[in-house]
C-alpha cells in the first residue's frame, strides 16, 4: 500500500515538474530577452496565446475575420476586393473559387474562394530585410460561405509578423503598418459590399 501511495505521488510529481518546464522556460525566456524585441511583441504574443488557450485553434489565434452582410453574396465580396485592393495600393496577385457544395448542410463550408494580394514595393523590401518573410506573402484573404447563409471574410492578423520580434527599421515599419491597415480595411469594407 505504501509503495503506491509514494509511486503514485512521485508519478504525480514527475507529471507537475515535466508540464512546468516548457511554461518555466517560456516565462524566463520572456523575462530575459523581452527587453531585445519590440515593445508590441509580448502584449502581440500574450493575445495570441490567450486566443490558443481560449479556442484551442492556433489558427484561428492568428487570424481576423468580418462576418459578411446577409445581403453580400460571394460575387459581390469579389468586385469589391477587386476595386479595392487598387485603392489600397496592393495588387491583386491571384483569385480562385476553390470549393462550391450546392446541397450543404447548414454548418459544412458550402462555398469558398480566396484572394492574395501583395504591395510588391513593400514585398521586395521585407524580402531583403528576411527571406522568411516569404512565408507570408502574398496577402491572403479567405471568404467562407456555410449552408445556412452565413458567411466570413478572413485575413493574416499581421501584428505578430509585424510586433513579433526585433524592432523593425522605420521605413519598414511605416510599409508594413500600410500593408496592415490595407489587410484589416479590405476584408472590413467587402464585408458590407463596400466599393
Amino acid at each position: 500500500m505504501i509503495k503506491r501511495v509514494l509511486g503514485a505521488a512521485f508519478a504525480l510529481a514527475m507529471v507537475l515538474t515535466m508540464s512546468g518546464c516548457s511554461t518555466m522556460h517560456m516565462g524566463w525566456t520572456a523575462v530575459t530577452k523581452a527587453h531585445t524585441l519590440d515593445d508590441g511583441a509580448m502584449p502581440a504574443y500574450d493575445a495570441m496565446f490567450s486566443k490558443v488557450a481560449e479556442y484551442g485553434d492556433p489558427a484561428r489565434a492568428m487570424m481576423k475575420e468580418w462576418k459578411v452582410d446577409k445581403n453580400v453574396k460571394g460575387d459581390d465580396v469579389k468586385e469589391s476586393i477587386t476595386a479595392l485592393a487598387e485603392e489600397y495600393n496592393m495588387r491583386l496577385t491571384g483569385y480562385v473559387k476553390m470549393y462550391t457544395k450546392d446541397d450543404a448542410a447548414p454548418t459544412e463550408v458550402k462555398e469558398a474562394r480566396i484572394w492574395s494580394l501583395c504591395n510588391l514595393t513593400t514585398a521586395k523590401v521585407f524580402l531583403n530585410y528576411s527571406r522568411y518573410y516569404g512565408g507570408f506573402m502574398p496577402c491572403r484573404i479567405m471568404y467562407i460561405q456555410y449552408g445556412n447563409g452565413d458567411a466570413y471574410l478572413i485575413s493574416m492578423d499581421m501584428t505578430l509578423a509585424i510586433y513579433g520580434g526585433h524592432t523593425l527599421p522605420k521605413d519598414m515599419l511605416d510599409s508594413a503598418v500600410l500593408v496592415k491597415k490595407a489587410m484589416e480595411e479590405i476584408p472590413a469594407r467587402a464585408a458590407k459590399g463596400d466599393f
